[in-house]
């Protein structure tokens, strides 16, 4: 019975996903809300002018109807799968606004980085005082296996985590199916860890690994090479968002750098690109960041990028299970 209700949060999420984003792509051809691509971008995406963004849409939609879904049974949802809903829609609207405007304008320009940031803080501000105060300030440790209490560090710590989360998996949504296929790996270890690992069980961390793994496998159908539609900043600060809030519900922060690594990764590699161009006069470490573009350029094909990247993410998120067993 257990396996059957953990697959249904699965399987809810997936359906979802997929229905919506059917849905959406014809829907979105026809209002012409195509993605704009940075010209500075390798010149091998242009080609991917015009299609569909925004589905993002589809899996907050999937992953929201799959955690309400596990409410059934007892009649209702917890506070902790409301917090990750809601963190997850609202870091969803960030990009939802910023996919808009670039749209509206014709140009691949959103939101500015401070209106984003701004945003980012006040919503992870909310999460992180909902969070204090319902469960306390204790954080896990991995590997050593003990909690620590962060006490008044614990707010700006969470704050900091859902706001670079977000980011990072926004940074690694540039290639067809990579942020949905590594977040999906990523979701997957959360379940596992929330089933099966931590004494107990927690629920909320389970339900929300199961649904966001669904979902991003609904979506990923028609998101891997060659894309038919992308997710867009909806999508991957959604996603960014959702993934950091089951860590931090879960008491689980500080795996999100282990198993998230490749997000770590791609966003370490913009920050270490723009600060080495800006000291050296314009050298460049990488021939492109995030890093996904630095193979790319190398000569690999997008859909290797991903495998490789994908199976990267898998073997830490083995590291990030067997820190916490």
């Amino acid at each position: 019975m257990e396996i059957l209700k953990h697959s249904a949060v699965v399987l809810i999420a997936f359906t979802v996903s997929i229905f919506v984003t059917a849905i959406m792509i014809p829907i979105l051809k026809k209002k012409q809300f195509g993605q704009f691509i940075r010209e500075e971008g390798p010149k091998a995406h242009l080609n991917k002018a015009g299609t569909p963004t925004m589905g993002g849409i589809a899996i907050i939609a999937g992953i929201t109807a799959a955690i309400l879904y596990s409410g059934l049974p007892i009649g209702k949802v917890s506070f902790d799968k409301i917090a990750i809903i809601l963190s997850m829609i609202a870091f969803g609207i960030i990009g939802f606004i910023d996919d808009y405007n670039k749209i509206a304008k014709k140009q691949n320009e959103g939101l500015t980085p401070k209106q984003k940031v701004f945003l980012q803080i006040l919503f992870g501000l909310a999460l992180a005082v909902f969070m204090a105060v319902r469960e306390g300030t204790d954080v896990f440790i991995p590997f050593t296996k003990v909690y620590v209490d962060f006490g008044w560090f614990y707010i700006p710590f969470v704050v900091f985590t859902e706001v670079a989360m977000a980011n990072a998996v926004n940074l690694t949504d540039g290639l067809d199916g990579l942020a949905s296929s590594t977040t999906a790996i990523v979701a997957a270890s959360f379940t596992i860890i929330g089933i099966a690992i931590i004494p107990g069980g927690d629920e909320a961390m389970s339900v929300a690994g199961q649904a966001i793994l669904g979902a991003s496998l609904g979506f990923l159908v028609f998101n891997h090479y060659p894309a038919k539609i992308f997710m867009g900043d909806t999508g991957s600060m959604a996603l960014g968002g959702g993934l950091s809030a089951t860590a931090i519900v879960g008491n689980m922060e500080w795996l999100l750098p282990i198993s998230g690594l490749i997000f770590v990764i791609e966003a370490l590699s913009v920050i270490i690109q723009v600060i080495y161009f800006k000291k050296t006069g314009g050298k460049r470490i990488f021939r492109m960041a995030p890093i996904h573009h630095h193979f790319e350029l190398g000569g690999c094909s997008e859909s290797k990028v991903v495998v490789w990247f994908s199976l990267f993410a898998a073997l830490c998120c083995i590291v990030a299970i067997l820190s916490v067993v």
